[in-house]
């Protein structure tokens, strides 16, 4: 990594250009700018008005950037600038090493566009344009700007530090709270206005408000609202860049700065009675507020502690008022302790018309120094969103947890009789190329990427040196130098370019997710439902041809697809990859063809239900980096013998000799609710916990994962779940094996007819492919 401008006395500021869109930013007379490719291998264009700038690493446009010159034109047009006045410059090669710079210094004021080139991907291709990264070193101090607006304001409020100010909002509009320096809390009232003018108050209320979400903090989507004493919602959170604030307690008042031997301390409670004492509310020695950016939280013994605020310069939550509101802002005069950072700074408040369409989302962060990335929807999600309303955040995209019209055991049920469709877009994928690729991927996972031929997928994991693991997923073979890394955690890009950069291979890692979703079709039906609308070229297998873990390349609708025969389901089931932009054609496709078939809709309730029958791993849940693939019940991804050293190796080779835990099955007896962290027991001693657990349909019981001492993990030991304190109450059950159905995986090998496939003896596990997993499927 670059080393990055100093900090003093300038000011730094960090931006993303996205890959394939062009980013607009302005620069003073001597600032000096960098641009990065994290990647590798990303071109840029960037357009500034002549003679603006001077730098190095600056090439002169050429005819094949025509096209994304015009966008970034187009952008700076709309910014009112002139256009005919621009200098286009090229950065970066075709080939740039991953951490490739530029630099360049601003000899007068002026707007620049940069463009990370790039067209959309097709799922056959690795070509995806990825993002650059700008480090700005100005001479100008900072002073304390707010970051641009979100629209046009109908409020733009500064409030100063260790003050609060009053505002009214309108029904509709939405409230933008600010934290302009970052480390800044800022504590929030709301009252009913009409309540008010009949001398009446109803305010936010907390035990009605947590009572209602279930959650101490609502999030942004349809549950995510602030309630009154009357349970009518005042707000709801539309976006919220944080993601970790105060559990809804009293703003600071004069006791507790009294009580820390501070009497006249300036203080949130008292802020508040003076700014709304002329809607004639009536004063209080404490506020119930909500606490935005406090960083408080409930210990283990049940004490509440505080730490600094997670908030950084310029996150914000976006609030819709539901009705006509009086509302009151702090920035906390806290500055005895850390909860401010021990120096309280602005806030800053913006109110936008109800007119606006602001799309709904948490920030995401690849890596904690990472931009953020509010939740965003994926290709399928026109057709999704009109089947049902209740969607979850699910690592930095809105996924359906289950459908309006029958819900979770339906959808169930189609899986396991007829077929399902479900959005797995938000899987990470990674285009793995370059002539070291093989030799980065060897390095990198348990599996023998030697071994895995071209059109070949393999399951596998990836571990840290001490064996924990960072993450499971699949590798595809596109080509000799050519792969595909599909798994659930963004740091496994971080981590695959920092073993090539630290073992001088040259091989590029490019982040190709938003170019390629993805739909899961599973279910005994899958195969007849897409051999029907999936044509493929005569050099590819047809989808009946398609072997287990082996991939094709086709169409669907037109559209170019890559359709793989894995799956998260334990039942006969394929992947289908396309771009998102031809995702709702693909989805249309698929549903026409299953609706003769009873083809439904699959959201992530039904989900969790099918893979903890098919006994297949679940990141956080059966594994984690304090966890070994052995442990996590995965062993069958780490051959014994493997031509190379890896990461991990020889942690794992120690871990495989001396166990000191191992993944069971458990069945349970009765009906009680079993959740993933509930305790295992023999006798007074927790000897392990539930990783997993469900109430089976097709088995009729409640069936767990759990990881168990090797010393209680043979078959037939009988176990106790506990409750409460894990010894006032305990749950029965049996070590048994997993997974608990269909062990022998014969429906998702099944070559027959679905029917005959069930019916058909276990194969041998000298049948199955080497590269083939015994034990699990593509994770999600």
């Amino acid at each position: 990594m670059d080393a990055p401008f100093p900090a003093d006395p300038a000011r730094t500021t960090r931006l993303v250009a996205r890959g394939g869109e062009a980013l607009v930013f302005g620069l003073g007379a001597g600032d000096r700018c960098r641009v990065s490719d994290p990647e590798g291998r990303q071109p840029g264009l960037l357009f500034v008005e002549d003679g603006a700038l001077t730098g190095t690493g600056l090439a002169p446009l050429d005819d094949r950037d025509i096209a994304e010159a015009a966008a970034a034109r187009a952008a700076l047009a709309a910014r009112g600038i002139d256009v005919s006045r621009l200098a286009g410059f090229r950065l970066f090669p075709d080939d740039a090493a991953p951490g490739a710079t530029v630099a360049f210094e601003a000899v007068s004021p002026a707007t620049f566009a940069l463009v990370p080139t790039g067209a959309a991907m097709a799922p056959d291709e690795q070509t995806p344009p990825t993002d650059l990264k700008i480090e700005i070193e100005s001479l100008q101090p900072s002073g304390g700007e707010a970051p641009a607006p979100l629209a046009e304001p109908k409020l733009d409020l500064r409030i100063k530090a260790a003050t609060a100010s009053a505002y009214r909002v309108k029904a509709g509009d939405y409230i933008q709270i600010i934290d302009v320096d970052g480390r800044q809390c800022s504590d929030f009232l709301a009252f009913d206005a009409a309540a008010l003018e009949r001398g009446k108050e109803f305010g936010l209320d907390p035990t009605v408000t947590r009572t209602l979400m279930g959650t101490a903090n609502p999030g942004p989507g349809l549950h995510s609202k602030y309630f009154d004493a009357r349970m009518t919602p005042l707000v709801e959170i539309v976006r919220d860049t944080v993601g970790r604030h105060d559990a809804f307690l009293l703003a600071c008042s004069a006791k507790y700065y009294e009580d820390m031997g501070y009497p006249g301390h300036d203080n949130c409670t008292d802020n508040f009675n003076r700014a709304l004492k002329p809607f004639d509310i009536e004063p209080r020695a404490g506020w119930p507020a909500i606490n935005f950016f406090y960083n408080t939280f409930v210990g283990p013994d049940d004490s509440i502690g505080m730490d600094e605020p997670w908030s950084r310069p310029g996150d914000y939550v976006l609030l819709r008022a539901l009705t006509d509101l009086v509302c009151a802002s702090s920035s906390c005069a806290d500055d005895i302790d850390v909860a401010n950072a021990w120096a309280p700074t602005d806030i800053h408040v913006r109110v936008y018309d109800a007119s606006e369409n602001f799309s709904k989302g948490l920030a995401h962060r690849m890596t904690p120094d990472a931009e953020p990335r509010l939740t965003r929807e994926s290709g399928f999600h026109p057709r999704t969103s009109a089947l049902t309303r209740k969607f979850v955040e699910y690592r930095g995209f809105w996924l359906a947890d289950c459908y309006s019209d029958e819900g979770p055991i339906a959808e169930y049920w189609a899986c396991r009789e007829r077929a399902a469709i479900m959005d797995l877009s938000p899987l990470r994928k990674f285009e793995v190329l370059g002539p070291d690729a093989e030799d980065l991927l060897q390095l990198a996972v348990t599996r023998n990427m030697k071994k895995l031929a071209v059109g070949q997928v393999v399951y596998t994991a990836m571990c840290y040196e001490h064996g924990g693991m960072i993450d499971d997923g699949t590798v595809f073979r596109l080509g000799e130098h050519n792969f595909r890394w599909i798994c659930g955690d963004d740091y496994c890009g971080v981590h695959l370019r920092k073993l090539a950069a630290e073992h001088g291979l040259k091989a590029w890692v490019k982040t190709a997710t938003d170019q390629l979703h993805n739909v899961a079709v599973q279910g005994p039906r899958s195969r007849e439902i897409l051999a029907a609308i999936t044509v493929t070229p005569a050099h590819q297998p047809t989808l009946n041809e398609l072997k287990w873990f082996r991939f094709t390349v086709g169409r669907i609708a037109g559209a170019p697809v890559v359709i793989s025969r894995t799956g998260y389901t334990g039942e006969l089931g394929y992947e289908v990859w396309c771009h998102p932009d031809q995702a709702p054609a693909v989805w249309d496709a698929i549903m026409a063809a299953g609706e003769p078939h009873g083809i439904a809709p699959l959201g992530l309730k039904a989900l969790d239900m099918v893979r903890i029958e098919a006994g297949l791993a679940f990141a956080g849940y059966e594994f984690c980096d304090q966890t070994d693939p052995f442990e996590a019940g995965i062993g069958f991804a780490v051959p014994k013998e493997k031509a190379d050293p890896y990461v991990g190796s020889e942690a794992l080779k120690r871990r495989r000799e001396t166990p000191s835990k191992k993944l069971v099955g458990l069945d349970v007896t009765g009906n009680e609710h079993i959740g993933h962290g509930d305790c295992v027991h023999v006798g007074r001693a927790q000897i392990g916990v539930v990783t997993s657990a469900t109430k089976s349909p097709i088995l009729g019981k409640t069936i767990a994962l759990a990881r168990l001492d090797v010393t209680y993990a043979e078959l037939g030991t009988e176990v106790e779940i506990g409750k409460l304190d894990g010894q006032q109450k305990r749950i029965p059950a049996v070590v048994v094996g997993f997974p608990h159905y269909d062990p022998q995986k014969t429906r998702v090998r099944a070559e027959a007819a679905p029917e005959a496939a069930a019916k058909a003896p276990a194969a041998s596990p000298d049948a199955v492919s080497s590269m083939e997993p015994r034990g699990a499927e593509t994770r999600a």
